[in-house]
């Protein structure tokens, strides 16, 4: 359930995923979880187990596979890294709406505009973003190891974090979120 309220930096500079209830449900564990004030944020979750035709994840960061209820692999998580990433950037939501039925069809339905984008983006954070929200899964990054090595660079960490980077031996943040998403 890849999303910013389950990304945490710890004092250290250390970045931490948190809240693995879609892993556990995944393997047969069941987990309960408060509500939230922001029914698009809300976990998604119309089953207990998960099979094709059951819904689980976070509408605003679900893939579209997903969101349609057929199977999902790791290229489900690719798409939410570029969500978040594509959020990181631009400072907006990619997929919004009133309730989880107008956000699940937003992402079913609504073209991603890369024109939301800073004008300084590089060239490398946008090919990155497009090959990570393609509709297609088959389309979509194979790996999020990809999704690292373009991320080295410094002007791919100056436009998602918003700091100049003198070198690339610390890539900041951003990359220890992509090796996250890779666990």
């Amino acid at each position: 359930d890849l999303k910013p309220a389950n990304i945490k930096i710890t004092p250290d500079g250390s970045v931490k995923v948190l809240d693995f209830g879609l892993a556990k449900a995944i393997v047969g564990e069941t987990s309960t979880s408060g509500p939230t004030s922001t029914p698009t944020i809300l976990p998604t979750m119309t089953s207990a187990g998960t099979a094709v035709g059951m819904i689980l994840g976070t509408a605003a960061y679900m893939s579209p596979e997903q969101a349609r209820g057929k199977p999902v692999d790791k290229r489900a998580d690719i798409w939410a890294f570029g969500v978040v990433l594509f959020e990181m950037v631009t400072g907006r939501r990619l997929f919004d709406g009133e309730t989880v039925s107008d956000t699940i069809a937003a992402v079913l339905t609504r073209a991603v505009d890369f024109d939301a984008l800073p004008k300084s983006t590089p060239t490398t954070v946008r090919r990155l973003l497009a090959r990570c929200l393609e509709r297609d899964p088959k389309a979509r990054l194979r790996d999020i190891g990809e999704a690292r090595i373009a991320l080295e660079s410094p002007a791919a960490v100056e436009a998602v974090v918003g700091v100049a980077v003198a070198e690339p031996k610390r890539p900041g943040w951003v990359l220890a979120t992509a090796a996250i998403v890779l666990v």
